[in-house]
């Protein structure tokens, strides 16, 4: 077999095969094999009808065009691999000739594949990128603010009688119609008001409302079979209540932590409030340093796999004809694919590798983020195929991380940010980044004393429809569960997962681990599997 490539753009080659007889032979006789064994002729046995009686009755071209057919594929990978091109999505092939004759005269088997390819991206000094990040800074009302919060979470909800007002508890009925035509209905939801997470409108219509008074107001429905459309909807208060806050205390310190005194406390949170303000900090690092690096690199996309990306999100959406969102699709799309090249040809320049054990402490980051164990992430990713999209989008991190430690970071005072090498503040900042369904990082490990009063009060919250919140006392990072499972099974890990402990310097490739789910998305998307 020969082949040749031709470079028509920068994303899009032209391979040329020629396959001679002698190589599509095993597939004719496959071919004639096959053909014999669905064709009835008489005189002859299902599956032993001659070559030449399958040319004389079905013709030369359907033997032909079987064989192509069958042993095109092989071709087109084995061209693929001897010219070194790295294709994304389909070819699209054309078929030049074919043997039509036996033997040497026969002719040969011709045929062109345009494809998309990855380009060649020429990448700069990582040492020459520099930039700016806000300095770390923890205030005196930045720890009232935690306080407060740690206040509201152990506060109890109680009954009051009187109108509603912003930033009551209720509970209301509700009920949604178009046209006069019931659309949907609900009993006893709870909601806080003023928070404007459901119904444009709900907020003003329960604003005064008292209980058991029936409130109407016309809202535009941003979801479900009936999005867009315009709905006329009634709620009716069933109950009020407000949030009681315990007293700012030493009793409240020892209800809500390990601390004795409220001073303790207090310190406790704002070292918390620094580490994870350094957190942020490196994440902005990151980011700066990944569009500065944008900046200095030309990535040309292919036109073919934007549009083909681009159509697949659309129809999901059931919006191909909203051309303003498939501009900020299309948009979106380019700048995702431009990150997942220069990022990829990073990993290939710096020999980046991915070990089953960072494998295995991405799943069990991710797997919280899809409502799914880490178990069984595990398995749906590998039943579908995306095992090498997940090794690929941990090689694109450790690629950033790798970026970020060349490059000069310096903070809005002229300093340099150490973003730092120890492993422990990777693995810490990784599961930080990418856990988005813990609430909150343990505490740090000073003398514990046991709260007695805080089941009653979790108790309370419990029965005023709450959570009981959580004791804050540090724990073992999840991740140390996940030590010797198999990269395809993902080791199982503790039923609740919690931030584990923040260092005060992120390290890079811990800092980068923060964020681009979109680029998971887009590898898929692409088909940019490597």
């Amino acid at each position: 077999m020969k082949s040749d490539v031709e470079t028509l753009n920068p994303t899009r080659v032209k391979l040329t095969v020629e396959v001679s007889y002698a190589e599509l032979k095993p597939s004719l006789d496959k071919a004639y094999k096959s053909i014999a064994g669905q064709v009835s002729v008489p005189g002859f046995r299902r599956g032993k009808v001659p070559a030449r009686i399958i040319d004389q009755r079905f013709g030369r071209g359907t033997v032909i065009q079987e064989a192509v057919n069958d042993a095109l594929p092989g071709f087109y990978q084995q061209a693929v691999q001897e010219s070194s091109v790295r294709p994304l999505g389909q070819p699209e092939v054309e078929i030049t000739e074919v043997p039509l004759g036996e033997g040497k005269d026969a002719g040969e088997l011709k045929f062109t594949a345009e494809v998309d390819v990855r380009p060649t991206i020429d990448l700069p000094d990582f040492s020459t990128i520099a930039v700016t990040v806000d300095d770390v800074e923890v205030t005196d009302a930045d720890v009232d603010a935690k306080l407060e919060e740690l206040r509201v979470r152990f506060g109890t909800l109680v009954p009051v009688d009187r109108a509603v007002q912003t930033d009551d508890t209720v509970s209301l009925d509700l009920r949604a119609e178009i046209d006069g035509e019931l659309i949907d209905s609900a009993d006893g939801i709870t909601y806080v008001v003023g928070i404007g997470t459901m119904l444009p409108g709900l907020d003003e219509a329960l604003e005064g409302a008292t209980i058991d008074e029936e409130r109407s107001f016309t809202t535009t429905l941003a979801g479900g079979e009936h999005k867009g459309e315009t709905a006329e909807v009634t709620v009716v208060v069933k109950a009020v209540k407000v949030r009681e806050l315990p007293d700012l205390d030493d009793d409240f310190a020892q209800l809500a932590s390990e601390f004795d005194t409220v001073e303790e406390l207090r310190t406790d949170l704002r070292d918390k409030a620094e580490d994870e303000a350094v957190f942020r900090q490196g994440v902005q690092a990151r980011d700066k340093v990944l569009e500065a690096l944008l900046e200095q690199v030309e990535i040309p996309v292919p036109d073919g796999v934007v549009e083909d990306e681009v159509h697949r999100h659309l129809e999901n959406e059931s919006r191909l004809e909203d051309d303003e969102h498939r501009a900020e699709v299309t948009e979106e799309t380019r700048r995702v694919l431009r990150t997942q090249f220069l990022l990829d040809a990073v990993a290939e320049a710096e020999e980046v590798t991915v070990a089953q054990q960072e494998l295995i402490e991405y799943i069990v980051a991710q797997a919280p983020a899809y409502g799914m164990d880490p178990n069984s992430f595990a398995q749906a990713m590998d039943q579908a195929g995306q095992v090498p999209a997940l090794v690929q989008e941990v090689a694109r991190r450790k690629a950033l991380a790798a970026v970020l430690e060349k490059a000069v970071v310096t903070d809005a005072s002229g300093n340099t940010v150490d973003l730092g090498d120890d492993e422990d503040d990777d693995a810490e900042a990784s599961a930080e980044a990418d856990a988005p369904a813990a609430e909150e990082k343990p505490k740090r490990t000073r003398a514990k004393k046991p709260a007695a009063d805080a089941a009653d009060d979790a108790s309370a919250a419990e029965d005023a429809g709450e959570e009981k919140p959580k004791r804050t006392r540090a724990k073992k990072p999840a991740a140390d569960a996940a030590d010797e499972a198999p990269a395809e099974d993902a080791a199982e890990a503790p039923e609740a997962e919690e931030k584990p402990k923040r260092t005060r310097k992120p390290k890079a490739e811990a800092a980068e681990a923060a964020g681009s789910a979109e680029a998971a998305e887009g590898a898929e998307a692409a088909g940019t599997q490597s």
